[in-house]
This record gives structure tokens, sequence and C-alpha cells, in this order.
């Protein structure tokens, strides 16, 4: 939510949830969840238009949420947790225009007075009289808003500054959408159609065998069955959606990004795309044959295979950043001149892509599979370099955003491990620990805003030769006692251990640091 603003498009059925049913389920479901470490709200669906993101499945979720968010927002600051509050406005209510300054709400409608109406209650937490129609949208969001916010009033009476912090770490790090992202609404509403109809019999990986089997003379079909065979068993502890995502990757760097729902339809020359051809049968085989062992390596770099040992470490670092989409890219450089600089670039231009912007959509992919293609049409990754330098943030955002932006764990430990070995392919040595715990209640010299403000971020972390965190160390005291020493090799124990309290003072100056040192590691 922190990182897109959402539009729901007219065409879009309205909000319909009501507050004794949907809206009261939601509730239901989301208060019974709080002690868990995750809850998982679904699939939505987005397209890539414009500033905004369309909504094409999910609207009822995230209007839901956001009114929710916007409960929490005025109940902190009704509680004077202002802090708080800023913070539930950042990551759900309004985004910031880093050109003009100006704010603008994450989520807006289509409808003008519907639209109206949402952020009047966002703004005002509902304390304000709308002249809204009967049995309308404009209502229904009314009627849920004053619902949520009635629950929650409920709820924070037992202890309102200790349990409006329980929800917004709840709602911040342990709520999770599965994201679908298209570059175009009909694409998605047919990945929306495919995920909605029941009892499809074979999957992609089948029709496509069908289909090259079909293809191929009776007296060599046997054969090409085997060959068949003995590539997707490469893929079977990964499941068929790996081995149709190699297909596709392949695809790729020959012809172009080509979206999954439509692979087999472009393979089958069921459909046509623009300066798209798609190869033949045995043009496709021998693209699966040829470019196994090295795709085989990008999945498991401990594999045999054609790749040195520079190569395999850029391998092993996009994988520990769960990164697949650039794999056509490196299929592609790998038959370059220079090729490992042209990896090492690749690689350079994803983790400053993570921590300064969003990775993972549709329309960065589609960018990734039409690079790739280039590069292997000229022969020259460093088509590269020109094709996506709109992508490549600057070194002063990189070291903004990585001072005070908080990850996900496995980012933070790979994070950490190049700013420690200085190499933007560290080795995957120690086990990441967090100085404050994320879920401590209590940590002398931070309030609870500032640790759920820097609890995420990579200031706060430290690599250990420690499998578990020694039940000591829930102070400062007792970190520095029982997880200092046992840092990795070259860690910044020394830094730490100098230093009287691990407070706001010392997490600017450590984050500070470390952001310079990201900086040289990453540019």
């Amino acid at each position: 939510m922190s990182g897109s603003t959402f539009e729901v498009p007219p065409y879009q059925r309205e909000y319909s949830w009501v507050e004794n049913e949907e809206v009261s389920e939601f509730w239901s479901d989301l208060r019974n969840a709080l002690g868990e470490d995750s809850y998982f709200l679904g699939l939505v669906i987005l397209t890539d238009e414009g500033e905004r993101k369309h909504v094409v499945d999910g609207q009822q979720r995230i209007l839901t949420l956001t009114l929710l968010a916007s409960a929490l927002y005025h109940e902190a600051l009704e509680s004077g947790r202002k802090a708080l509050a800023e913070r539930i406005q950042s990551d759900f209510l309004r985004s910031i225009d880093y050109q003009t300054d100006e704010t603008l709400p994450r989520v807006v409608l289509s409808d003008h007075a519907d639209n109206e109406t949402l952020q009047a209650i966002l703004n005002t937490g509902g304390d304000v009289a709308l002249d809204v129609e009967e049995d309308s949208l404009s209502q229904r969001m009314q009627e849920a808003f004053k619902f949520l916010l009635d629950k929650l009033r409920e709820d924070l009476a037992q202890d309102p500054f200790k349990r409006l912090g329980v929800w917004t770490d709840f709602i911040t790090n342990r709520l999770y959408f599965a994201v679908f992202i298209h570059p175009d609404s009909a694409a998605a509403y047919r990945v929306f159609e495919v995920i909605n109809t029941r009892g499809r019999e074979l999957t992609t990986a089948d029709l496509l065998k069908n289909y090259v089997l079909s293809q191929t003379a009776t007296s060599r079909r046997e054969e090409r069955y085997k060959e068949w065979r003995s590539i997707a068993r490469q893929f079977s502890q990964n499941g068929t959606n790996s081995f149709v995502q190699y297909i596709r990757h392949v695809v790729t760097v020959n012809g172009g990004h080509i979206l999954p729902k439509d692979l087999f339809d472009f393979l089958a020359r069921r459909t046509v795309h623009a300066n798209k051809k798609p190869p033949t049968p045995d043009e496709l085989m021998e693209l699966l044959r040829k470019n196994l062992p090295l795709y085989m390596q990008m999945i498991d770099p401990t594999l045999d295979g054609p790749a040195e040992p520079e190569v395999l470490k850029i391998f092993a670092a996009l994988n520990s950043l769960g990164v697949i989409a650039v794999r056509p890219i490196l299929l592609a450089i790998s038959e370059t001149p220079d090729a490992l600089k042209g990896m090492h670039y690749v690689l350079k231009l994803v983790v400053r892509r993570i921590v300064v912007g969003n990775l993972g959509t549709g329309n960065v992919e589609r960018r990734f599979g039409e690079a790739a293609k280039k590069v292997h049409d000229t022969h020259d990754w460093h088509v590269v370099e020109e094709e996506l330098r709109d992508l490549n943030p600057t070194r002063e955002d990189f070291v903004a955003q990585i001072r005070k932006r908080s990850f996900n764990k496995g980012t933070l430990a790979f994070l950490r491990r190049s700013i420690v070995a200085e190499s933007p392919t560290p080795d995957m040595q120690g086990v990441l620990h967090f100085v404050m715990p994320r879920q401590g209640n209590y940590w002398a010299g931070l309030s609870e805003e500032d640790a759920l403000f820097w609890g995420g971020t990579i200031a706060n972390t430290f690599l250990a030769n420690l499998e578990r965190r020694p039940k000591e160390a829930i102070t400062w005291e007792g970190f520095k006692s029982s997880i200092l020493p046992e840092g990795v090799h070259g860690e910044w124990a020394d830094e730490l251990r100098n230093l009287d309290a691990w407070d706001v003072d010392s997490l600017e100056a450590i984050s500070g640091k470390l952001a310079e040192v990201a900086g040289h590691v990453w540019y």
C-alpha cells in the first residue's frame, strides 16, 4: 500500500459490502488474527495505467482496509499519538509528490461524488454530514466507516495507547495481499477470468507438451516426448509452474516479453503479437536444450554447469532477493562479450530499484523482457543501460532511501551482508538479528513510535554466528554482551560497542554511515 496509489475505475462494480455482513466479517477476521504472524487478505488484480494502479479485482478489500486505516489514524490523533498517526497516513492514506511536495490520496474513485465522500471520510474521520443518495456507494462507505470506527473504539477502550500500536503494527507488517499487476486491463481481466474459473483440466505445461508433440512427425514423437519429459523433470522439485516459467523466459529472450497467460496461445500461433514471431516446435526444443544448463544454475548456483564462479555469485545474490524477472536478461547477456560486467550491472540495477522504488510490477518485468530481446538481437549487453536508464535511480536517492526505509528480513540480510563485505556479491554468512527486537514491547531510549519506524531498517540489524537470539538480549547491554561478540567477520561490532545507548541518535548516526558504504558498494 505504501508504495502505490490506486484508482477504482468507473466500470468496476460499486462498493457493495455492508456493515452487518462483509464488513463485520472483515473486522472479526482481522481482530481474531491480531496475535498471528501474518494474515492473508487474498488476491487483488491491478493494471499499470498512468500514475495510478487501476483496481480490476479487490476494490472491496482495498477500500475497507483504507477505511480501517483512517479510523486508526483519527483515533491515534485523538489519543495524542501524532507520530503513529503520521505513519498510518503515509503508509495507507496519502502519498507525497516529490516534485511538488503535494500530498495526494492513495485511493481515489473515478466517480466524482463518491470520491468526494471517500476523501471527506478520510480527512475528517466521518465527522461531517454528507448529503448522499439512499443505498449508494457513498452511503455504504459511510456506514462501513462508522461500523469500523465504533468497533475499533470498543477494542481500544481496554488500553488505547498499547492497542493502537498493536493494530498499526498488524496492518503495516502482517497483512498481505497476493497481487497480479499487468500492463493493460484486457490482460488483467483474462487472468481474473482464469483464476475465477473452476475445473480447468490441463495446465499450461500440459497444453504446451501436447501442442509440441502434435506438431512432431510420428516417427520422432517418442523421442521428442522423452526429451520433453527429461527437461521437465529438471523442474520437478519446483513444480510445473517453474518449467513453464523457464519456457517463457527462453521465448522472451528471442521474441520479447510474453505474459504468462498468453504463452500457450502465442506459441500455438492462436494469437498474433505485433513484431513478435513465435519459434517453431523444433526451434523451441532447441532453445530449451541450449539454455537449460545455465538456467538450472540460476535456480541453484551449487549445480555444475557453464557459469563461472563470479557469475554464480550473482545468481546467488538475485536468489536471496527473490528476483526472477531478470533471468531472460541474464540468458541474453551470457552470449555477449564481457558478460560478467553486464550481469554485475543488472544486479546493481535490481538492488538500486528495490531500495528506491518497486521492482515487482508487470510493467517492470515487461521492460526487462524487451531489453533481453534487444541484447539478444544486438549481441551487446550495453543496450540495457540505455533501455532501462529511467529505472536507474541516482546515488543520492539510493542513499537517502536505504537510511530509513523498512525492508523485509531477506532483503535486509542481503543488504547488510553487502555492506559488511563491501561487495555486491557477498558470501551468505551469518544470521541476521535485529538489535532492538521488532516485536519487543519496550526498549529503553526508544518510544513505541520510534521503535515502529526504525525496527525494519538496515540500521537496526546485525549479522552474527548465532542461530537463535539469546534470552538476555532484550536490552542494549544484553545485546552487546551476548550478540556483539558473535558478529561475523567484518561486522561493525566495534562501532556498536562504543555506543552507550541504542536510541534515535545512535540509529541516525549508524544509518548514515551504513548508507554511505552501501552507496559506495552499489554505485
